[in-house]
């Protein structure tokens, strides 16, 4: 064994001049460290003296990093491939990164310095492994979070549109930009923003679900409160500034005047009556508003665009006057009428009760529509207080000029029911004529107690003139007069003391009703419901009944049946008292006798009676 170590003198004196080699001063650390041959030391072949190796050391501690695991250094590309960056951190050996890593960065060159995080020390095949994506993110949360708490700009690429934003992509972090926190005036089009790099301001950070948000609307609105506060302190009643359309709602206009926003009302925008703001103006429009007036601080502005323009009353022209006919477009209907626009911005109202001569209710819808164009003459015209009436029935005759000679008194026509009132029917006789026929002139038979019992609405029925008004412009009509009234011919037929078969109807206590045909009923009084054997007749009995009061004037029939029977005793007894005296004559008889006949008689009528 002794002789295997031991060495030649050649071979010492080689050892010699290595030893002296190593032990030479070594000018350049970085020189040094890069022809040093590891693989002989590691092997024994070269040796090192200590003060040598701690200068090595001390080299090392100063030019190599410390490459512990899943920890972010910064590193230099020394090369680039077709798919991979070579990175050098200064260790023992370099590390490879996919360019994937770099899509956000095209303009990646050689000598670029990129922040990279240490993933394994040295993989199975003793390389290397990098991360620039995991050192980005990792970057990112700290930078993000000095951001915010900083209150710093940040700089982002707009990735994408999603619901309700935008994807941001800050320092590789993906951070959401609400659709609100964009600008500070509303966004319709997203897709505008996609692709771009624009400056955010970080608003709220959720550590536990790593959520970021951004806005950009942030960043400008400094810059508009003092804007805004510079406007506001010029604001004064009728200043007439320029501004953009920023929002349209149904009730008016907000207008952007630079960082201030005010409302013109949509009374405020036209001097035309509209319907809807969106018929005068459109989103984004630049135009010219007055401003009306403002709350103490400013911060509620009102405007008005109309007020720029002349009002159309001044404009309105002299030559128009009361009983001129003038067209225009219906741009309002109420019950009671209707808003004519005569010119833009002038209109007049045709009351309802000037659409038609006829004076039964109607409304306003029944005459005219929304958008039509009519023709009407001018009733009232105030141009100080900037009003006007206006009428369409003037446009043809007056019904009544010649009713005289229409509808003279007594003359028979046929009208049309339009209306009923508690004592009577009104009726239409042609447009602008009505008449009023009363309950009690409906019919010479029926007691009626409302008209509805008679006719309905809608109904033609005959009338006769009876009653004409000119001045008052009243029609009194009747339908009865227009046929026969039965009751002359009843008035013979049904006369005082004569007789007719009945059926009981209905029974009251004072008496009774019989119905001798469809038009004539009669009363009984309960004394007159008698019979002969004493009783009272009954419900749905059938007798024979006498005529004891006709009133043809208050339709007023009263009968009888206890006078039929009655009546006839008073014959019997008159029958009886003339055969007694035939008998007597004949028999000579005593007077004595005569009278006890004539007594019975008299008794038997008595005891009928009680």
């Amino acid at each position: 064994m002794a002789e295997e170590n031991a060495t030649t003198p050649v071979e010492e004196t080689e050892v010699v001049k290595q030893e002296e080699k190593v032990a030479a001063p070594v000018q350049d650390p970085k020189e040094f460290l890069e022809n040093f041959d590891w693989e002989k030391y590691e092997q024994g072949i070269e040796r090192v003296e200590d003060s040598k190796l701690q200068e090595f050391e001390k080299l090392v501690a100063e030019n190599f990093v410390d490459t512990a695991d899943e920890e972010v250094v910064t590193g230099k590309v020394v090369y680039l491939t077709e798919r991979e960056a070579i990175i050098d951190i200064n260790a023992k050996s370099e590390g490879v990164i996919s360019l994937n890593e770099f899509r956000y960065n095209p303009d990646l060159k050689v000598g670029d310095k990129v922040e990279v995080l240490i993933d394994i020390r040295e993989d199975k095949s003793g390389q290397l492994v990098l991360s620039h994506r995991k050192a980005r993110t990792i970057m990112a949360w700290d930078r993000v979070n000095k951001a915010h708490d900083n209150e710093e700009i940040v700089s982002g690429f707009v990735k994408c549109r999603t619901k309700g934003g935008m994807i941001v992509d800050v320092f590789g972090i993906e951070a959401f930009l609400p659709g609100s926190q964009i600008d500070v005036k509303p966004i319709r089009d997203y897709d505008q923003y996609v692709g771009k790099n624009m400056e955010f301001k970080v608003v709220k950070i959720n550590h536990e679900f790593k959520n970021v948000v951004v806005s950009h609307k942030a960043l400008i609105e400094a810059d508009i409160e003092e804007q805004k506060k510079e406007i506001i302190s010029q604001l004064e009643k009728g200043q007439v500034l320029e501004g953009v359309v920023k929002n349209i709602t149904s009730y008016g206009v907000f207008i952007d005047l630079g960082g201030v926003d005010g409302l013109v009302h949509i009374t405020d925008l036209s001097w035309s009556r509209i319907n809807h703001p969106n018929e005068v103006v459109e989103l984004d429009q630049k135009l010219n508003v007055v401003i009306l007036d403002f709350d103490e601080n400013k911060s509620r502005i009102q405007l008005g665009m109309k007020q720029l323009e002349k009002h159309p009353w001044e404009a309105l022209s002299d030559e128009i006057k009361i009983g001129d006919k003038v067209k225009g477009k219906v741009v309002v209907i109420a019950d009671y009428g209707a808003f004519i626009e005569v010119v833009e911005g002038v209109e007049g109202l045709i009351h309802v009760s000037e659409m038609s001569w006829s004076t039964h209710l109607r409304s306003a819808q029944d005459f005219v529509k929304v958008g039509d164009e009519v023709e009407a003459v001018v009733l009232t015209l105030d141009r100080e207080d900037r009003k006007m009436s206006l009428g369409i029935k003037q446009l043809t005759p007056d019904p009544w000029t010649d009713i005289t000679s229409k509808y003279p008194v007594g003359s028979r026509h046929k009208g049309i029911v339009r209306n009923f009132t508690n004592f009577g029917v009104f009726v239409e006789m042609e447009e602008g004529i009505d008449g009023l026929i009363y309950i009690s002139d409906l019919s010479w038979t029926k007691k009626i107690k409302h008209p509805s019992e008679f006719v309905n609405v809608g109904d033609t029925i005959d009338i006769e003139v009876l009653e004409l008004d000119v001045e008052g412009r009243k029609l009194s009509l009747g339908h009865k007069q227009t046929t026969e009234n039965p009751w002359d011919k009843y008035e013979s037929e049904f006369a005082l003391g004569t007789v007719h078969k009945a059926t009981i109807g209905d029974i009251v206590d004072k008496g009774a009703t019989i119905e001798f045909n469809e038009d004539i009923t009669a009363f009984v009084p309960q004394r007159h419901l008698e019979k002969e054997d004493g009783k009272k007749l009954g419900k749905g009995e059938e007798a024979e009944f006498k005529i004891i009061e006709f009133n043809k004037d208050f339709k007023r029939v009263v009968a009888s049946h206890t006078a039929i029977f009655k009546e006839e005793e008073v014959r019997n007894v008159k029958a009886a008292q003339k055969r007694a005296s035939k008998a007597a004559d004949e028999a000579k008889p005593t007077l004595g006798d005569a009278n006890d006949a004539l007594q019975a008689l008299k008794d038997k009528m008595e005891a009928n009676d009680k």
